[in-house]
């Protein structure tokens, strides 16, 4: 104990100051929401409790879609929720190929939900192969490199 008042007066003495603890907070649904709801401030709320792998910030929740059940007083985790589906399963959406300064343009029919920039599987109409892209702002899907 009198090593430690010593510490804490060196500190003071040179101008230093402890870093005290700080109460980790995490992001909870107030109430039960299913897959697909867009998430609004009334839905979420911030508690005193340290999760790893949970939202600790209000605004990166808020806009969000739930990409499964969220219930109650439940932390919500990073694949828990994800950005507002733009393309619906079994839609028909552009795909692009981009590879250098050739670009190819076809009709795809969508095998899943998805948002800007994930990921998703499409079915070229005229060849019938499947490929993998990532979803466009404009919601079509690339595939090679831009």
């Amino acid at each position: 104990m009198k090593n430690l008042s010593l510490q804490f007066i060196a500190c003071l003495l040179t101008g230093l100051t402890f870093a005290w603890p700080v109460a980790a907070q995490t992001i909870v649904a107030t109430h039960t929401i299913r897959s697909q709801a867009i998430l609004t401030a009334s839905d979420v709320e911030l508690i005193a409790q340290d999760v790893a792998g949970a939202y600790i910030s209000l605004s990166e929740v808020v806009g969000m879609e739930a990409r499964v059940v969220l219930y109650a007083g439940r932390p919500i985790r990073m694949d828990d929720i994800g950005p507002p589906a733009v393309i619906e399963r079994n839609q028909i959406v552009t795909l692009y190929y981009i590879t250098g300064t050739l670009l190819i343009a076809a009709e795809a029919r969508a095998l899943g939900r998805a948002g800007v920039g994930d990921r998703l599987r499409v079915m070229n109409l005229a060849s019938r192969s499947t490929v993998t892209g990532w979803v466009q702002q404009d919601g079509s899907v690339s595939v090679g490199h831009p």
